[in-house]
C-alpha cells in the first residue's frame, strides 16, 4: 500500500484534471437542487437591529421560562447600551466620517495656479520686469512673419531679422567676449551716405560683423557690408548674408547703395588680408584697384577710414593646405595652435581685447565730376586711405596694453 499510486476521485486517472466535460455530471445536477432556485442569486438577508434581535431571542422562549427568569434593571441597561452601539455601527457604515474626507490625500497633479506663477516668475528671471511687452512684440513679429507684412529692399535686406537675430547673437560676443572699445563713432555721418573702409583680418570674417555691431549701437545706423561672391555661392551662409544686408561687391551696386544715402562697409584687403600668416599681422595687404574710391568719387560721399586691433589674434593662422583649398574651391584651409587638433574646441576664438577707431572722413564731394575716370588720382586717394588706416593701427597697438586685456 505504501508504494500505491493515488489517483484523485473524477480525474479518471489522470491526476490535476476533472472530468473533461464541460456538462457537470447528473450527480452534481442532483446535488445542485431545483433550476429556478440556481436561477436566482442568493439574497442575503437585512441585519436587523439589536431591539428586533432581543425581542426575537425573547419570544423564542417559553412564556414558563420568561415568568421564571424575569428581566432586571441590569439586562435593561446592557441592551439600551447594545442598541446604542448598534445604531452607531449602522451610521458608520452608512455615512462615511467627517475627518476621513479631510485626511483624503489631494488628487495628483499641479493646480493652473501654481503652473501660471512659475512661468511668470520664470519669464521675469529671464526677460526682466518687461516681459510681457516682449513676449507681445515676439508674438507680432511672428504674426508679420507669417503674414508677409515685413519690408525687404531691392538687395534682400531684412533689417527686423537682422536686429533682432543676427545682432543680437553677435552683441554678446563682441561685448563680453572681445570687450570691445569703440573710439571716433563720432566721424561716421548720422545720415546720407558714406563709405566705411576698414582693414581685414581673422582667418574668419568676424571683424566685420563685430564692426556692424559697434556702428548700429552707436550711431543706430546699420552698415551695409561688401561681399565677394564666394560668400553667396555658399547655400545658408548666402541667403544670411542676403537678409543681413550684404552686397556683391561691385562698383555698380556700391554706386546705387551710397547714391540712396546708405552707409556702405568694404574691407578692400579681401581674403589676402583675412588669410595671412600671423607672422604678417597688422600689415596691411594690397587694397586691390580702387574700385571703392571710385564709387565714392562718383556719388561725392565720404570716406571714413577705419582701423580695427585685436581680430588678428582670434585665430592665429600658422598654415595653410593650398592642395585641398583648391580641391574645395576656396581661397585657403587654416591651420591654428587649436585647430583642426582640438576637433570642435579649436573653432572657439580666443579673447582677445578689441579696439576699433573710425578716422576723420576723407572728403570727396570738392573734387571735380570726372575724377572718377582719373586713374592717378583714384590710385593716390586709395593710397591715401590705406595709409591712414595703417599708421592708426600701428598707434592702437602701441596703446592696447597687453593682446588680452
Amino acid at each position: 500500500m505504501a508504494d500505491a499510486d493515488v489517483i484523485p476521485l473524477g480525474t479518471r486517472g489522470r491526476p490535476g484534471r476533472g472530468s473533461g466535460s464541460a456538462k457537470p455530471s447528473s450527480a452534481a445536477r442532483s446535488l445542485a437542487g431545483p433550476a429556478s432556485s440556481r436561477s436566482r442569486p442568493a439574497q442575503r438577508p437585512a441585519r436587523k437591529n439589536a431591539q428586533e434581535e432581543t425581542s426575537k431571542d425573547t419570544q423564542e422562549f417559553p412564556q414558563e421560562v420568561q415568568e421564571s427568569f424575569p428581566v432586571t434593571a441590569a439586562d435593561e441597561t446592557a441592551a439600551a447600551e447594545r442598541d446604542r452601539v448598534a445604531a452607531a455601527e449602522a451610521d458608520e457604515t452608512a455615512t462615511p466620517r467627517a475627518e476621513s474626507v479631510t485626511e483624503r490625500e489631494p488628487r495628483d497633479g499641479i493646480p493652473y495656479g501654481d503652473w501660471l506663477a512659475a512661468f511668470s516668475s520664470a519669464a521675469v528671471e529671464v526677460f526682466g520686469e518687461r516681459w510681457e511687452g516682449r513676449l507681445a512684440e515676439f508674438l507680432a513679429f511672428l504674426r508679420r512673419r507669417v503674414t508677409g507684412d515685413y519690408a525687404v529692399d531691392e538687395y534682400g535686406f531684412d533689417p527686423e531679422v537682422t536686429e533682432r537675430f543676427l545682432l543680437a547673437a553677435i552683441r554678446p560676443i563682441a561685448h563680453k567676449w572681445f570687450r570691445v572699445e569703440v573710439r571716433g563713432i563720432e566721424n561716421i555721418p548720422t545720415d546720407g551716405g558714406a563709405l566705411v573702409v576698414s582693414n581685414h583680418s581673422g582667418t574668419v570674417p568676424v571683424d566685420g560683423l563685430v564692426t556692424m555691431v559697434s556702428v548700429h549701437d552707436h550711431t543706430g545706423r546699420n552698415l551695409r557690408p561688401l561681399g565677394a561672391d564666394l560668400v553667396f555661392r555658399m547655400p545658408v551662409v548666402g541667403e544670411i548674408a542676403r537678409k543681413a544686408g550684404v552686397t556683391l561687391a561691385c562698383n555698380e551696386d556700391a554706386q546705387r547703395m551710397l547714391a540712396g544715402g546708405e552707409l556702405v562697409g568694404v574691407w578692400p584687403e579681401g581674403f589676402k588680408g583675412i588669410g595671412k600668416p600671423y607672422s604678417e599681422r597688422y600689415r596691411l595687404q594690397r587694397f586691390g584697384r580702387g574700385g571703392f574710391v571710385s564709387a565714392a568719387l562718383r556719388t561725392g560721399v565720404p570716406i571714413v577710414p577705419c582701423a580695427v586691433v585685436g581680430a588678428e589674434e582670434i585665430y592665429p593662422l600658422v598654415g595653410n593646405v593650398p592642395a585641398l583649398a583648391r580641391l574645395l574651391g576656396v581661397p585657403y584651409i587654416p591651420i591654428t595652435p587649436f585647430f583642426p587638433w582640438l576637433g570642435p574646441l579649436g573653432m572657439v576664438p580666443l579673447p582677445s581685447k578689441w579696439l576699433i577707431e573710425f578716422g576723420e572722413p576723407i572728403r570727396t564731394d570738392s573734387y571735380d565730376e570726372g575724377a572718377a575716370d582719373d586713374p592717378m588720382l583714384v590710385f593716390n586717394v586709395t593710397d591715401q586711405v590705406r595709409e591712414t588706416i595703417q599708421q592708426t593701427l600701428y598707434t592702437l597697438l602701441m596703446q592696447r596694453r597687453s593682446v588680452f586685456y
